[in-house]
């Protein structure tokens, strides 16, 4: 169940970190993005402050991938 878990709040956190023009509003929505879906699900599984800091983690990395994407930095 918990891997499961962690496995929904990455993905997660990556689906939500294309919102955004910038380096910063990029990692930042992603970032909260997780966040708030980390909490919810650690929330069912009885660590919603853990689960929102991996979610946050997760969303705020894939928002700067997908801006460095975009930019053509990576192909």
């Amino acid at each position: 169940m918990k891997k499961t878990a962690l496995a929904c709040v990455l993905v997660a956190g990556l689906s939500v970190a294309a919102c955004g023009d910038t380096t910063t509003e990029r990692s930042l929505t992603g970032g909260a993005g997780g966040a708030a879906a980390g909490a919810v699900l650690g929330a069912i599984g009885g660590a919603a402050g853990l689960g929102a800091a991996v979610g946050a983690g997760a969303g705020l990395l894939g928002g700067y991938l997908y801006d460095q994407y975009e930019k053509g930095n990576i192909d």
